[in-house]
């Protein structure tokens, strides 16, 4: 069965970004001139997805608006004669078909995925988190769904963690079965150093198998009564084989304030409108410092 759709939480209230996100969601914050949403939807669309289920929450009316069309700004790029930002402004309301669910309340990531199952019905999908935005050759969550198609079971994105951030991350017990492609043995939350099976941290990109759905209801609540999408997973494995995908490209953390200045510079320098510039900048307040 292939994969069609993919469902992208939208729904937390970023309160690491405060007052930042005090009015304005998280995921419409820039990373230099397009919202970090954005590129998750693109990295959908660019993976062969078909269609896109954001799970919002209260206050994010704003994620809808960003991908609707709007008439008055259209209209005003038009009578300036500005077709370049008219042409993107149509092209963002035309990316994809995209559904809207809310979480009413927030109970966790397992919650949230479960306000989307009606919408992406039994098909597996894939589940995309904004805070993790991707930059490679290969769209990412193609590269899971492409593990997928090729073994058969639920995927989960890893990558290398450096020592001093294990305990920052769940980690992967693998078994590698094709290159950079692990059978999964156990899912370890946030391990010691010295009890951690592997340095595979688990990143925000998965492919599941529809049943997650049925394991997510008999989930009982974790910490702070949220019901976690790693809990479910242990679950799912004892009745499917789930393997890790460790993905090419570079992962940029926009959930908290430095990772969200670092992907804003790292997406900048990559512009070639801008980027030497910006270079020249940077080594400037080198010398300078």
């Amino acid at each position: 069965m292939s994969v069609r759709k993919a469902v992208i939480l939208a729904a937390g209230l970023g309160t690491r970004l405060l007052p930042a996100t005090k009015a304005q969601p998280k995921e419409l914050l820039p990373l230099f001139d397009t919202p970090i949403i954005q590129y998750t939807v693109e990295e959908a669309v660019a993976s062969g997805l078909e269609q896109i289920i954001i799970v919002t929450g209260a206050g994010k009316r704003a994620v809808k608006e960003h991908f609707d069309r709007s008439p008055q700004l259209e209209q005003a790029l038009q009578e300036k004669g500005d077709t370049a930002r008219l042409d993107e402004v149509r092209r963002i309301a035309e990316l994809a078909d995209i559904v809207y669910v809310e979480q009413r309340e927030q109970r966790g990531i397992g919650d949230a995925v479960l306000t989307a199952r009606e919408a992406v019905g039994d098909e597996p999908f894939a589940l995309l988190f904004p805070d993790d935005v991707i930059v490679s050759e290969a769209p990412g969550a193609r590269q899971l769904v492409d593990v997928f198609e090729a073994h058969g079971g639920s995927v989960v994105a890893v990558e290398e963690v450096p020592p001093e951030q294990i305990e920052s991350y769940g980690i992967v017990d693998g078994e590698p079965v094709a290159e950079a492609v692990y059978r999964v043995r156990a899912l370890v939350e946030k391990p010691k150093l010295d009890e951690a099976p592997s340095n595979l941290g688990i990143v925000g990109r998965y492919v599941f198998t529809p049943e997650i759905f049925d394991v997510l209801t008999k989930t009982p609540p974790g910490k702070g009564g949220e019901i976690q999408i790693t809990d479910a997973m242990a679950l799912l494995m004892r009745d499917q084989p789930m393997f890790a995908c460790r993905m090419t490209g570079q992962r940029y953390d926009t959930g908290r304030p430095l990772g969200l200045l670092m992907a804003s510079l790292g997406v900048a320098l990559e512009r070639p409108e801008i980027g030497p510039e910006l270079r020249r900048h940077l080594r400037a307040l080198e010398l300078a410092g």
